[in-house]
């Protein structure tokens, strides 16, 4: 729960919003009215002399109902952890078929909520026209919210048609892709741009990078590979993004490698690492062969000691217990381990073309 609230902190932090306290409650059940029991939403409202807040952010995805109640006692704005993160990614969408996906996804997440957070939508409309039964505005916004994702969905098909077009002539190039996956702020970007002097967008804030990169890179044995930096995972990701970005993770699917970078120095790598493999499962891609390369290990030493990359990934590999054969540390910042990860990406593509259809 701690971790979580945290990673909350830092993606309102993302978001531009100034953090001025934390509540947590521990129920068996959350209240169905308020989400909260009636002490803790108390304490929350006696809270808002001190702090001053003006917003409070859930981190579990509210009902209409409890998000209705909860702004009527607090007299703020009440948002939840799949709103933020919606938020996040509307900021951070750039190529238009990322924008078309994070609005597709807004709408979605908004049809539902409709009646709990516009009271004036439940009037009938007025004017010429609109006497006797009418049609109420809520019904009214429903439906244009339905044509908006009819539309939208049309469009992301659209560009659907035109990747699975776009992957059918790679491959009949025959060139492997190797597709970087993990949980957000873990490094991809930064070791796209390290292996492929990209010019990826990086920032120590979550979700910095959003839409799919991808650029070629020569390998060991000269041969030229894609290598694809696709839109960050983490715990409690909205299901609306999941199915607004499709077409985006269909990417994955023909990936001949997935290069999952894990942030070593997280105090629950463990855990991230769990949630990337429990989404990439429920993509159906388990199956997938697989790179774990650990990152950020400039991080994890003595800073009193000069280290160069041998010692610092000769050190760590007894520290890590990174005896995998799947497994390489890495330092994408300062390009350490890079040429065993280039070395180990070459070998396990050689390793799937020889193996028998």
């Amino acid at each position: 729960m701690e971790d979580s609230i945290e990673e909350l902190a830092q993606l309102a932090g993302t978001a531009g919003v100034e953090v001025v306290g934390k509540l947590t409650q521990r129920l068996l059940v959350p209240s169905k009215t308020h989400y909260l029991g009636k002490g803790k939403l108390d304490e929350l409202l006696s809270l808002k002399s001190s702090t001053n807040y003006n917003v409070v952010i859930f981190d579990d995805e509210l009902s209409p109902l409890q998000q209705r109640n909860l702004e009527e006692v607090l007299q703020v704005k009440i948002i939840d952890r799949s709103a933020l993160i919606l938020d996040i990614f509307a900021k951070r969408a750039r190529t238009r078929e990322g924008q078309l996906q994070v609005e597709l996804a807004q709408h979605q997440y908004l049809l539902p909520r409709l009646a709990g957070q516009w009271s004036h939508l439940e009037r009938l409309g007025g004017g010429i026209g609109t006497r006797g039964p009418g049609e109420s505005q809520l019904e009214t916004d429903r439906r244009l919210i339905r044509q908006k994702i009819h539309h939208l969905k049309a469009q992301l098909e659209e560009i659907r048609k035109h990747r699975a077009l776009y992957r059918q002539h790679r491959r009949k190039s025959s060139i492997p892709i190797v597709a970087l996956v993990g949980y957000t702020n873990g490094g991809k970007s930064t070791l796209l741009n390290a292996l492929s002097q990209a010019d990826v967008f990086v920032e120590d804030k979550l979700f910095a990078t959003l839409d799919p990169t991808t650029r070629r890179l020569t390998l060991p044995d000269k041969s030229i590979v894609l290598i694809t930096d696709t839109v960050g995972f983490i715990r409690k990701l909205p299901p609306t993004i999941v199915t607004a970005f499709r077409a985006t993770l269909e990417e994955l699917t023909e990936a001949s490698v997935l290069l999952h970078v894990v942030d070593l120095t997280c105090h629950n790598a463990a855990e991230q690492c769990q949630t990337v493999e429990d989404i990439l499962t429920n993509l159906n891609l388990a199956d997938k062969p697989r790179i774990t390369a650990l990152n950020k290990i400039d991080l994890l030493l003595d800073r009193d000691k000069t280290w160069d990359e041998q010692a610092a990934i000769n050190y760590l590999s007894d520290q890590c217990h990174a005896g995998n054969t799947n497994t390489v540390l890495i330092s994408a910042t300062k390009k350490w381990g890079l040429t065993k990860l280039l070395e180990l990406i070459n070998h396990t593509l050689t390793k799937k073309i020889a193996q028998p259809v």
